[in-house]
C-alpha cells in the first residue's frame, strides 16, 4: 500500500490499532461524543472524507477501515468464512474503540459497514448509543428477496460469494476496470463524478492488491453463509436493536429496490426513523450535505 496517498482528513491523526492477531487502520479527529464511521464495498474509510471534517466539529470522529479493506490487515480465509463475519468484524472494531478510550459510542455504517454496525448493535448493545445504517437492508432480508429483478441489480452478491479463488482471480486480472464499473453503476448518474480524484487514487491503490481483493470476496462469502445464519438466529430469538436507529437510503440507491426500507428495518428496530436522500448508493459522496445534516440531527440529539 502506498504511503504517499493524498491526505483527505487534514488535522486528523492516523492510527493503527492492534486487536488480538490483527490490526485496524483508522483516522481520528475532532472533539465531543465519539462517533465511529464504517465504510462499504469497494471502498475504505476515505468514503467519509467529504463530511468527516464537519462531523469532527461536533464529535470525536473515528473513520476506520474494515478488516481486509484499505490499510487494515487481511485476516486469513477459511472454509467457514468466520474471520469475515460481521460478528467478528464488529467485535474487533468494538475492541478498537475500547483501546482508543471509547467505552460507549455513536455508530454509522454505509453498505458493508452498515452490516457490521447493526450486528454490533445486536451483539454489543451496551456499547452502541445510537446507530445509523446507510443504503442497506439486513443481510437476510436481501437474500429473501433475491428474485430475478433483484438478483440482476445486486448480481455481485452471488458473484463475489462464489468459492475461492474464482471471483478473486477474475477480479485481480483486471481490478481497476472492475472497481470503476462497480462504483459507476451504483451511482444515480452512472458515472464517477461524485468521487474526487484524490478519493479515486485511494480506491485504486488498495484495490490492486490481490490479497485485499480476496478479502473482499470473503466478506461476501461470509454474507451468503455465516452472516445470514446469524441474522436468522437473531430473528428466531426475537433479538432487536434496542437503541435509536436512523435509516438513510438513496432515492436511486440499492435499498430503494424493495418496499419502504424503513418498514423492513422496523422488524429489527421498531422505532427506527429514516428518509430517502437524493442519491444513488454512495450517500456520503453523492449527497454529502444531506447526509451530514441527517447524521448531525440524529446524533446531536
Amino acid at each position: 500500500m502506498r504511503n504517499n496517498l493524498p491526505d483527505l482528513f487534514p488535522g486528523f491523526d492516523s492510527l493503527t490499532v492492534e486487536v488480538e492477531d490483527e490490526w485496524l487502520f483508522c483516522r481520528t479527529g475532532g472533539s465531543g461524543p465519539p462517533l465511529l464511521l464504517l465504510h462499504g464495498y469497494p471502498q475504505s474509510h476515505v468514503c467519509w472524507h467529504k463530511i468527516a471534517p464537519r462531523l469532527a466539529e461536533h464529535f470525536t470522529v473515528v473513520a476506520a477501515d474494515l478488516p481486509g479493506y484499505g490499510q487494515s490487515s487481511v485476516p486469513p480465509l477459511s472454509d467457514d468464512h468466520a474471520a469475515y463475519s460481521k460478528r467478528s468484524m464488529a467485535t474487533a472494531l468494538a475492541e478498537m474503540m475500547r483501546i482508543l478510550g471509547h467505552e460507549r459510542f455513536l455508530l454509522a455504517g454505509h453498505d458493508r459497514g452498515g452490516r457490521v454496525a447493526y450486528r454490533m448493535a445486536l451483539d454489543h448493545p451496551g456499547l452502541v448509543q445510537r446507530i445509523a445504517v446507510l443504503d442497506i437492508l439486513p443481510t437476510s432480508a436481501y437474500w429473501d428477496r433475491m428474485d430475478r429483478q433483484f438478483g440482476l441489480k445486486i448480481y455481485h452478491w452471488m458473484f463475489l460469494a462464489q468459492p475461492a479463488p474464482f471471483p478473486d482471480k477474475m477480479i485481480a486480472a483486471s481490478p481497476i476496470p472492475f472497481l470503476e464499473h462497480t462504483l459507476r453503476s451504483w451511482t444515480a448518474g452512472k458515472d464517477l463524478t461524485c468521487f474526487t480524484s484524490d478519493a479515486m487514487t485511494h480506491n485504486r491503490a488498495w484495490f490492486c492488491d490481490p490479497d485485499r481483493i480476496a478479502a473482499t470476496c470473503e466478506d461476501y462469502r461470509a454474507g451468503a453463509h455465516i452472516d445470514d445464519a446469524h441474522d436468522r438466529m437473531s430473528l428466531d430469538l426475537g433479538h432487536q436493536i434496542e437503541v435509536p436507529t436512523l435509516v438513510l437510503w438513496g432515492d436511486k440507491g440499492i435499498a430503494n429496490s424493495v418496499e419502504s426500507p424503513l418498514d423492513v428495518w422496523r422488524t429489527w428496530s421498531p422505532d427506527a426513523e429514516g428518509l430517502a436522500l437524493p442519491s444513488g448508493h454512495f450517500l456520503p459522496e453523492e449527497a454529502p450535505e444531506e447526509t451530514f445534516e441527517a447524521l448531525y440531527r440524529f446524533f446531536g440529539n
